[in-house]
Protein backbone atom coordinates (compact mmCIF):
# COMPACT_ATOMS: atom_id res chain seq x y z
CA UNK A 1 0.00 0.00 0.00
CA UNK A 2 1.58 3.24 -1.13
CA UNK A 3 1.62 6.55 1.10
CA UNK A 4 -0.53 7.98 -0.91
CA UNK A 5 -3.24 5.03 -0.34
CA UNK A 6 -2.38 5.38 3.67
CA UNK A 7 -3.19 8.99 3.86
CA UNK A 8 -6.73 9.10 1.14
CA UNK A 9 -7.76 6.47 3.77
CA UNK A 10 -7.24 7.92 6.77
CA UNK A 11 -9.11 11.05 5.59
CA UNK A 12 -11.94 8.87 4.10
CA UNK A 13 -12.49 7.20 7.55
CA UNK A 14 -12.31 10.35 9.24
CA UNK A 15 -14.81 11.87 7.42
CA UNK A 16 -17.99 9.92 8.70
CA UNK A 17 -16.98 10.55 12.08
CA UNK A 18 -16.61 14.41 11.40
CA UNK A 19 -19.95 14.23 9.49
CA UNK A 20 -21.93 13.16 12.77
CA UNK A 21 -20.71 15.56 14.56
CA UNK A 22 -21.01 18.34 12.27
CA UNK A 23 -23.94 20.94 12.36
CA UNK A 24 -23.20 21.85 8.75
CA UNK A 25 -22.55 18.53 6.83
CA UNK A 26 -22.80 19.89 3.80
CA UNK A 27 -19.75 22.55 4.42
CA UNK A 28 -17.51 19.31 5.91
CA UNK A 29 -18.62 18.02 2.53
CA UNK A 30 -17.37 20.34 0.10
CA UNK A 31 -14.05 20.66 2.15
CA UNK A 32 -13.32 16.82 1.40
CA UNK A 33 -14.70 17.06 -2.23
CA UNK A 34 -12.40 20.28 -2.71
CA UNK A 35 -9.67 18.59 -1.09
CA UNK A 36 -10.37 14.95 -3.06
CA UNK A 37 -10.65 16.91 -6.85
CA UNK A 38 -7.01 18.11 -5.57
CA UNK A 39 -5.64 14.51 -5.26
CA UNK A 40 -7.00 13.30 -8.50
CA UNK A 41 -5.40 16.32 -10.54
CA UNK A 42 -1.91 15.34 -8.79
CA UNK A 43 -3.10 11.55 -9.43
CA UNK A 44 -3.94 12.40 -13.32
CA UNK A 45 -0.75 14.17 -13.58
CA UNK A 46 1.32 11.36 -11.58
CA UNK A 47 0.00 9.00 -14.04
CA UNK A 48 0.98 10.90 -17.27
CA UNK A 49 4.24 11.07 -15.88
CA UNK A 50 4.80 7.03 -15.42
CA UNK A 51 2.88 6.49 -19.05
CA UNK A 52 5.83 8.77 -20.15
CA UNK A 53 8.30 6.76 -18.37
CA UNK A 54 6.93 3.11 -18.97
CA UNK A 55 7.06 4.44 -22.66
CA UNK A 56 10.86 5.37 -22.59
CA UNK A 57 11.66 2.60 -20.53
CA UNK A 58 9.70 -0.22 -23.75
CA UNK A 59 11.67 1.88 -26.16
CA UNK A 60 14.69 1.49 -24.60
CA UNK A 61 14.24 -2.30 -24.03
CA UNK A 62 12.68 -2.49 -27.87
CA UNK A 63 16.05 -0.83 -28.96
CA UNK A 64 18.45 -3.08 -27.06
CA UNK A 65 16.51 -6.18 -28.65
CA UNK A 66 16.94 -5.12 -31.76
CA UNK A 67 20.72 -4.36 -31.82
CA UNK A 68 21.45 -7.89 -29.88
CA UNK A 69 19.52 -9.59 -33.01
CA UNK A 70 22.02 -6.87 -35.08
CA UNK A 71 24.91 -8.00 -33.72
CA UNK A 72 24.34 -11.44 -33.45
CA UNK A 73 23.41 -11.44 -37.44
CA UNK A 74 27.14 -9.52 -37.39
CA UNK A 75 28.70 -11.89 -35.75
CA UNK A 76 27.61 -15.11 -38.02
CA UNK A 77 28.52 -12.87 -41.23
CA UNK A 78 32.14 -12.24 -39.61
CA UNK A 79 32.48 -16.37 -38.53
CA UNK A 80 31.43 -17.17 -42.82
CA UNK A 81 34.11 -14.67 -43.82
CA UNK A 82 36.71 -16.08 -41.25
CA UNK A 83 36.70 -12.95 -39.74
CA UNK A 84 36.46 -14.40 -35.84
CA UNK A 85 38.01 -11.04 -34.07
CA UNK A 86 35.09 -9.41 -35.74
CA UNK A 87 32.37 -12.17 -34.87
CA UNK A 88 33.98 -11.96 -31.11
CA UNK A 89 33.72 -7.71 -30.74
CA UNK A 90 29.69 -8.47 -32.02
CA UNK A 91 29.13 -11.25 -29.52
CA UNK A 92 30.83 -8.88 -27.04
CA UNK A 93 28.48 -5.98 -28.01
CA UNK A 94 25.61 -8.66 -28.57
CA UNK A 95 26.24 -9.51 -24.42
CA UNK A 96 25.94 -5.87 -23.54
CA UNK A 97 23.11 -5.25 -24.92
CA UNK A 98 21.58 -8.90 -23.51
CA UNK A 99 22.70 -7.33 -19.96
CA UNK A 100 21.00 -3.97 -20.87
CA UNK A 101 17.70 -5.26 -21.65
CA UNK A 102 17.84 -7.01 -18.28
CA UNK A 103 17.93 -4.42 -16.72
CA UNK A 104 15.59 -2.31 -18.38
CA UNK A 105 12.92 -5.30 -18.48
CA UNK A 106 13.20 -5.16 -14.60
CA UNK A 107 12.81 -1.44 -14.45
CA UNK A 108 9.82 -1.41 -17.21
CA UNK A 109 7.79 -4.04 -14.76
CA UNK A 110 8.49 -1.84 -11.77
CA UNK A 111 7.30 0.72 -13.51
CA UNK A 112 4.12 -0.68 -15.22
CA UNK A 113 3.40 -1.70 -11.66
CA UNK A 114 3.64 1.55 -10.13
CA UNK A 115 1.61 2.67 -13.36
CA UNK A 116 -1.08 0.18 -12.28
CA UNK A 117 -1.25 1.16 -8.97
CA UNK A 118 -1.36 4.61 -10.22
CA UNK A 119 -4.38 3.59 -12.18
CA UNK A 120 -6.16 1.84 -9.71
CA UNK A 121 -5.66 4.70 -7.46
CA UNK A 122 -7.18 7.37 -9.32
CA UNK A 123 -9.96 5.07 -10.24
CA UNK A 124 -10.87 4.87 -6.47
CA UNK A 125 -10.16 8.61 -6.46
CA UNK A 126 -13.15 9.10 -8.78
CA UNK A 127 -15.40 6.52 -7.31
CA UNK A 128 -15.20 7.80 -3.99
CA UNK A 129 -15.69 11.37 -5.19
CA UNK A 130 -18.84 10.59 -7.26
CA UNK A 131 -20.04 8.76 -4.32
CA UNK A 132 -19.86 11.91 -1.83
CA UNK A 133 -21.14 14.13 -4.43
CA UNK A 134 -24.12 11.70 -4.42
CA UNK A 135 -24.34 11.87 -0.05
CA UNK A 136 -23.76 15.70 -0.77
CA UNK A 137 -26.69 15.96 -2.83
CA UNK A 138 -28.41 13.69 -0.40
CA UNK A 139 -27.38 15.88 2.50
CA UNK A 140 -28.41 19.13 0.52
CA UNK A 141 -32.44 17.40 -0.09
CA UNK A 142 -32.72 16.61 3.65
CA UNK A 143 -31.11 20.04 5.06
CA UNK A 144 -33.62 21.95 2.86
CA UNK A 145 -36.37 18.98 4.06
CA UNK A 146 -35.59 20.47 7.20
CA UNK A 147 -35.53 23.60 6.98
CA UNK A 148 -39.21 23.71 5.60
CA UNK A 149 -40.60 21.49 8.14
CA UNK A 150 -38.73 24.21 10.69
CA UNK A 151 -40.56 26.60 8.37
CA UNK A 152 -43.82 25.22 8.64
CA UNK A 153 -43.72 24.37 12.62
CA UNK A 154 -43.08 28.10 12.94
CA UNK A 155 -46.07 29.20 11.37
CA UNK A 156 -48.20 26.31 12.76
CA UNK A 157 -47.06 28.10 16.14
CA UNK A 158 -47.89 31.30 14.98
CA UNK A 159 -51.28 30.38 13.29
CA UNK A 160 -52.58 26.84 14.17
CA UNK A 161 -51.87 27.39 18.04
CA UNK A 162 -54.68 30.08 18.36
CA UNK A 163 -57.98 28.25 20.26
CA UNK A 164 -60.87 30.27 17.88
CA UNK A 165 -63.82 29.24 20.22
CA UNK A 166 -61.85 31.01 23.16
CA UNK A 167 -60.60 33.68 21.20
CA UNK A 168 -64.62 34.39 19.97
CA UNK A 169 -65.55 34.15 23.67
CA UNK A 170 -63.23 36.58 25.00
CA UNK A 171 -64.07 38.98 21.94
CA UNK A 172 -68.03 38.54 23.07
CA UNK A 173 -66.74 39.15 26.61
CA UNK A 174 -65.71 42.40 25.45
CA UNK A 175 -68.00 43.64 23.04
CA UNK A 176 -70.76 42.73 26.03
CA UNK A 177 -69.03 44.73 28.41
CA UNK A 178 -68.65 47.63 26.00
CA UNK A 179 -72.64 47.36 25.50
CA UNK A 180 -72.94 47.43 29.48
CA UNK A 181 -71.11 50.56 29.41
CA UNK A 182 -72.95 52.31 26.40
CA UNK A 183 -76.42 51.32 28.55
CA UNK A 184 -74.90 52.41 31.74
CA UNK A 185 -73.62 55.83 30.40
CA UNK A 186 -77.65 56.31 28.80
CA UNK A 187 -78.98 55.50 31.68
CA UNK A 188 -77.02 58.03 33.47
CA UNK A 189 -77.96 60.66 30.74
CA UNK A 190 -81.60 60.18 30.93
CA UNK A 191 -81.54 59.94 34.80
CA UNK A 192 -80.00 63.69 34.08
CA UNK A 193 -82.60 64.62 31.37
CA UNK A 194 -84.89 63.32 33.91
CA UNK A 195 -83.88 65.49 36.93
CA UNK A 196 -84.03 68.44 34.99
CA UNK A 197 -87.32 67.96 34.00
CA UNK A 198 -88.58 68.03 37.52
CA UNK A 199 -85.88 70.70 38.62
CA UNK A 200 -87.41 72.48 35.94
CA UNK A 201 -90.64 71.70 36.83
CA UNK A 202 -90.31 72.51 40.59
CA UNK A 203 -88.96 75.78 39.53
CA UNK A 204 -92.13 76.50 37.69
CA UNK A 205 -93.91 75.66 40.34
CA UNK A 206 -92.11 78.06 42.89
CA UNK A 207 -92.36 80.93 40.18
CA UNK A 208 -96.10 80.30 39.62
CA UNK A 209 -96.77 80.36 43.33
CA UNK A 210 -94.65 84.03 43.86
CA UNK A 211 -96.24 85.27 40.57
CA UNK A 212 -99.60 84.43 42.79
CA UNK A 213 -98.32 85.99 45.75
CA UNK A 214 -97.32 89.03 43.82
CA UNK A 215 -100.72 89.60 42.32
CA UNK A 216 -102.81 88.87 45.85
CA UNK A 217 -100.27 91.86 46.86
CA UNK A 218 -100.94 93.90 44.18
CA UNK A 219 -104.85 93.84 44.68
CA UNK A 220 -104.50 93.99 48.50
CA UNK A 221 -102.91 97.16 48.13
CA UNK A 222 -105.60 98.63 45.35
CA UNK A 223 -108.08 98.33 47.80
CA UNK A 224 -105.99 100.38 50.31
Amino acid sequence: MSVFRRIRDITAATLNEKLEQSQDPVRLIDQFLHTTRQDITEAEKLLQQCEAHTRQLNQQVTQAETMKVKREEQALLALKAGEDHLAKLALQEKLIYEEKIEQYEGLLATSRESLREVEEQLGELRMEYQTVYSKRQYYVARMETLRLQQKMNERTGSYGGQDVPKMFNRLEDRISDWELEARSLRDLRKMGQEYLVQAGEGVSSVLDRELARLKEKLNNSGKE
